[in-house]
């Protein structure tokens, strides 16, 4: 049975200081994949070594690739080409990891071999239906449990697979970039229409590995037509694990931190202009471009918050980020509104409703509604003990709600911090917060 794991945070604070904090989980996953894909070796420098992108790299050793590392985030993917992977001999685990899975169910749909995917009771709860329904108008060929969801039973259909021209019905990287890369082993082209701008990592990183990927207006287009090249890759670090100390140092008096490094691609900054919009004080330093992706230092010292209604455009630009968003929405002055967000249901946990409870349990009047939350903020945050449910982000935001807090807090069931931000206990305790980690 695995540990589970305590944060127990002692009320107060600031934080000070400079760090980096780890790698792109988003660009960890693909490098591998397309790394694996490509002709020819691919040096990854900047890895992020947390348990989802691992089960990743593991999913692709399996699947007859030979993969060095990582040691201290970097990485040698010795490419086996497009049409290089074999049938894995078990089945392929992906933990906690709904990117792997996701993308990796388009990717498998059009190979020569059939292959189960698997992951753990998060995962395995989590819906599949939004990547294998518009994949079986392609004409692939997987299973699902009948609620939708894991184990995937995907029988390879190579040569088989057709274009089809997809709008999606609600916005997600995820089911984007599962059609591309099913794209890629379909006869015709592939066009992807979104409804609004997700993360484009994926296509950036097609055309970094010399793959052709067009972008119309909000239409991604691909075909089958192309090959990889290797490339080398440095990862910026992760703007969503940077957002703990974008909020932590906005909301905490006398906080001045710098982050070095930081990926500031402009479908994930949501987060920077929502904090923004509510007084935040921060600045982008030295930007520059590795690797076709945007780069920054961000400086942010502490600045009181005044509460706003979230603008809606700007949601699926910090769908991952909403949970500290609400703490810093608990510490500011008046009504902060979210809507537009019913995809938070969806995610690790019900990220609405699980954060709505934690708040309440710490005093915060915060009233879930169906797609968002209304917090009204400005009270003091009192001691509790809330629990994440297993999912790391609610983990890490109840712990920075502890710089405002009046009391102790304590956060059950923290292990799942691991498949993101393994060192966010240590770096949030070298900048100035008092946390303690338990194992039992």
């Amino acid at each position: 049975m695995s540990k589970s794991i305590t944060f127990h945070i002692q009320p107060g604070g600031k934080l000070h200081g400079e760090t980096r904090v780890p790698g792109d989980k988003s660009m960890s996953h693909r490098s591998i994949m397309l790394g694996s894909l490509a002709d020819g070796v691919t040096h990854v420098t900047g890895f992020l070594e947390a348990e989802d992108a691992l089960a990743t790299l593991q999913a692709f050793r399996d699947m007859g690739v030979e993969i060095e590392g990582p040691t201290n985030g970097c990485v040698t993917i010795h490419g086996v080409g497009k049409h290089g992977l074999k049938e894995p001999k078990n089945e392929l685990y992906l933990g906690n990891s709904g990117t792997s899975m996701r993308l990796l169910s388009g990717l498998l749909a059009g190979q020569p071999f059939n292959c189960v995917l698997t992951g753990d009771k998060s995962l395995s709860g989590r819906p599949m239906k939004r990547v294998t329904d518009p994949l079986a108008t392609m004409g692939a060929d997987i299973k699902t449990t009948e609620n939708g969801t894991a184990p995937l039973h995907i029988t390879g259909k190579a040569g088989q697979l057709q274009a089809i021209d997809y709008t999606m019905p609600i916005a997600s990287a995820q089911v984007k970039s599962c059609l591309l890369l099913a794209g890629m082993y379909a006869q015709g082209e592939t066009r992807v229409t979104e409804p609004a701008p997700t993360r484009d990592h994926t296509e950036r990183m097609l055309a970094g590995f010399s793959y052709p990927v067009k972008r119309e207006g909000s239409t991604a287009v691909i075909s089958s037509e192309g090959s990889l090249k290797a490339m080398d890759i440095d990862v910026p670090s992760d703007i969503s694990s940077a957002a703990f100390f974008l909020v932590g140092a906005s909301i905490a008096p006398g906080s001045d931190v710098t982050l070095k490094h930081v990926g500031i691609n402009p479908t994930r900054t949501g987060v920077i202009d929502i904090l923004r919009l509510m007084g935040a004080n921060i600045e982008v330093l030295d930007p520059r471009e590795v690797g076709g992706e945007p780069v920054a230092d961000l400086h942010v010292v502490y600045s009181p918050l005044k509460g706003i209604d979230i603008p809606e455009h700007l949601v699926p630009l910090a769908i991952d980020e909403f949970p500290v968003l609400f703490v810093a929405a608990a510490c500011a002055e008046g009504q902060t509104r979210l809507s537009g967000a019913e995809e938070l249901r969806v995610k690790e946990s019900d990220r609405i409703q699980v954060m709505a409870d934690g708040l309440q349990i710490l005093g915060v009047d915060a009233q879930p509604t169906p797609d968002g939350m209304v917090i009204n903020g400005g009270r003091p945050i009192g001691g509790g003990v809330v629990t994440s449910h297993g999912d790391h982000r609610i983990a890490m935001s109840f712990s920075i709600a502890g710089l405002r807090a009046n009391a102790p807090i304590t956060v059950l069931d923290c292990a799942n911090v691991n498949t993101s931000f393994p060192e966010f206990k240590d770096l949030v305790k070298d900048l100035g917060l008092a946390l303690v980690c338990t194992e039992e």
